[in-house]
């Protein structure tokens, strides 16, 4: 049995204290992994901004602690938190990150008047502006930290999605992405495409599976892995 921890949903980017910027994506991959893979006997751990989703996998065999644990978030510093604090409390043998994370942090908000940027930033922006502009900075690539900051050894599986790309063009910067991460596994699709197959594989190469069956087959290279 493995102790797993997986990621799902998406991160939230504030942009004052009631509004924000995130993406469509709802963690219903990551969800049905983490069930599946309780459902393999495994010891599971999910964080998800969308623990709702988890309502459309019916459970093999009760979920209750400590075998089964969900965990809320809904920023991305809520979400580094949580990851920092489980993969470096060593209780894991396996992470699966198939969270979609924000790319950017908001590092202002402004107006534009006469040439000149002005600070509009606020608990709550005001509406009556004639126009706003945020300053967007780079955030950090939080998988990137599990082999690096948080120092973890064990198996790992990125997840990794491009828009308007050929098969082999994401076969190719799946395979770029896995290496420079340290990933053991890579599970890359397309937009377009997401709902129905997704590249899962790694250094030895890549299966074109389906989207029901991906989690078994993610799981079968993982406990691969394990030995």
């Amino acid at each position: 049995m493995l102790n797993i921890l997986v990621t799902a949903g998406n991160t939230q980017t504030p942009v004052d204290r009631v509004r924000c910027i995130t993406n469509v994506f709802s963690g219903r991959t990551g969800a049905r992994v983490a069930a599946t893979a309780f459902d393999r006997g495994h010891a599971v751990t999910l964080l998800t901004s969308h623990p709702e989703v988890l309502r459309e996998f019916p459970a093999g065999r009760e979920r209750a602690a400590p075998a089964w644990v969900v965990r809320s978030y809904r920023t991305f510093a809520d979400l580094e938190g949580l990851m920092r604090d489980e993969i470096t409390s060593g209780r894991y043998q396996a992470v699966v990150h198939a969270a979609a994370v924000s790319d950017y942090h908001v590092a202002g908000v402004f107006t534009h008047r006469g040439g000149v940027f002005e600070d509009a930033s606020a608990g709550k922006v005001k509406g009556s502006h004639p126009e706003l502009w945020l300053k967007l900075t780079p955030a950090p690539k939080l998988v990137d930290q599990v082999r690096g900051a948080w120092a973890f050894s064990g198996s790992l599986v990125k997840f990794k999605l491009e828009v308007g790309v050929s098969e082999s063009e994401l076969e190719a910067t799946a395979e770029a992405s896995r290496a420079h991460s340290r990933a053991d596994l890579m599970c890359a699709n397309t937009l377009d495409g997401m709902h129905d197959w997704a590249l899962l594989g790694g250094g030895d190469g890549y299966e074109r599976v389906t989207r029901a069956e991906l989690p078994e087959r993610l799981l079968e290279r993982l406990e691969s892995l394990a030995g």
